[in-house]
């Protein structure tokens, strides 16, 4: 099944994984996370006076940001483009793992969608500063990457 994207909605890259993840969460979110909520609302309803009940309002918040959650998580699915399973490559895709030297040290990580973005676990979006500038660079090649605040060259050492 191919799915058409609305005019102004962008692609979002994930991989097969990352894709069963967001699934999971969502599913989760719709069939237990919204069950458990509603019965800490019904059960803060319960004390009584809702102008000053702190239970209430907590469990009204977390509502609010689990629906929120959901639909970014819809939206981002609407828009899902799997990318398949990367072989080494001449040049930096979105899957790629790369190792660079930028400003005299050398750093490794892999690029995936904005939703898997993690730069704890080394995995940062194709939409960052240093993502797109590396987007097409070959091994050897020297990019520049641009920030709001400041710009710096990198080196692409190795693409795995």
């Amino acid at each position: 099944m191919v799915k058409q994207l609305k005019r102004g909605q962008k692609s979002v890259y994930v991989t097969a994984e990352g894709l069963a993840e967001a699934h999971e969460e969502l599913s989760d979110l719709k069939k237990v996370k919204r069950l458990e909520i509603a019965d800490r609302i019904q059960k803060a309803r319960e004390f009584g006076d809702l102008a000053e009940n702190s239970e209430y309002d907590a469990a009204l918040e977390e509502h609010a940001i689990v629906e929120k959650r959901i639909a970014e998580l819809e939206e981002t699915l609407k828009g899902a483009k799997v990318i398949d399973s990367v072989t080494k490559s001449d040049f930096v895709v979105i899957g790629s793992t790369v190792v660079i030297e930028m400003e005299g040290e050398v750093d490794e990580f892999t690029i995936v969608g904005s939703v898997e973005a993690d730069p704890s676990k080394k995995r940062i979006s194709n939409e960052s500063p240093v993502g797109a500038a590396l987007l097409g660079a070959k091994v050897g090649e020297s990019v520049e990457v641009t920030t709001p605040i400041v710009r710096y060259r990198c080196k692409v050492l190795e693409i795995k």
